[in-house]
């Protein structure tokens, strides 16, 4: 590539970053389009299915200490893989992605960098699946105990890479603009979001109109990246194609007493023996075992 396009190049990413973060701060999240490549997309799919097959071989929902497989029943496709939390540990190509500097440069201008990561996680909505909503939520709710997650409004940063294109015919990302600055709220309780559905209830019941919900359109390399206070929830995949997502949540180090280093300085740390993340019993129940309820 001649050296006038590459500045070309990286001008237009710094102006497309820079629009980002303006529109992070003011609506509570934010897209850079084409952040990942089609190298990049190509190695991920094939993690996404390498770590699916290992999860269909799993007879119940099962836990390895943070690892954990969530199995679950589909009344269209008999079972399916909903969800992994933390496969960085046992899959190198989803280590490297974590830790990848093209992320750093988005989050360091918002958090710092120096930063640990509270969340990794895959998610699917395989084609026809029948049960894979998540109702409308916000993340702050399950940053726990609160003590440990410090200056929530300006410390923490969920992120997605988009592997397949998302929209709201296969199940993409539903955002209400704006939320991140009415704080926590109190969601009526209908048990767990991945079992409820994006109800408009909920949001009227908190007093909120959903005329003005965003549903996001991605492409295959693009990021979306969000508040914890943004109320956000996903809807069903009645398109012919998978809708998968690699999820990574960040914090600054020095508000957050749990999670795995991601950076320190901008240096890029590697996953060793598990640190204390949200589950409780690492240290006296690490497992393996199964889990018939698919509880966390």
């Amino acid at each position: 590539m001649p050296d006038d396009v590459r500045e070309t190049a990286k001008v237009s990413n710094a102006k497309a970053s820079a629009d980002a973060l303006a529109q992070y701060r003011e609506l509570g999240y934010a897209v850079v389009r084409g952040v990942f490549g089609p190298k990049d997309v190509t190695a991920l799919a094939e993690a996404f299915d390498r770590i699916y097959t290992q999860g269909l071989a799993h007879q119940a929902s099962y836990r390895d200490r943070n690892v954990f497989f969530q199995i679950a029943p589909d009344p269209a496709l008999d079972r399916i893989v909903r969800f992994v939390q933390w496969p960085a540990y046992i899959d190198p190509v989803l280590a490297a992605y974590r830790t990848d500097g093209r992320l750093l440069n988005i989050l360091a201008p918002l958090i710092g960098r120096d930063l640990k990561q509270i969340i990794n996680q895959m998610h699917w909505k395989p084609p026809g699946a029948a049960k894979v909503d998540f109702g409308y939520h916000q993340d702050i709710h399950f940053r726990r105990p609160a003590a440990a997650y410090r200056d929530a409004g300006n410390s923490y940063i969920q992120t997605m890479i988009a592997v397949d294109p998302q929209g709201p015919d296969n199940g993409g990302l539903t955002v209400y603009p704006g939320s991140h600055k009415l704080g926590p709220l109190a969601f009526p309780e209908r048990g767990r979001i991945m079992d409820a559905d994006m109800s408009e209830t909920d949001l009227l019941a908190l007093g909120l109109d959903p005329g003005k919900l965003v549903h996001l359109e991605l492409a295959p390399g693009d990021l979306a990246f969000w508040h914890l206070c943004t109320i956000h929830g996903s809807g069903p995949n009645n398109a012919p194609i998978d809708r998968r997502a690699y999820l990574n949540g960040y914090v600054t180090a020095a508000n957050c007493d749990r999670g795995e280093w991601a950076w320190r300085d901008g240096d890029a740390c590697t996953l060793g023996e598990p640190a204390l993340v949200h589950y409780e019993e690492l240290h006296s129940r690490p497992g393996p075992f199964y889990l018939d309820d698919g509880q966390a």
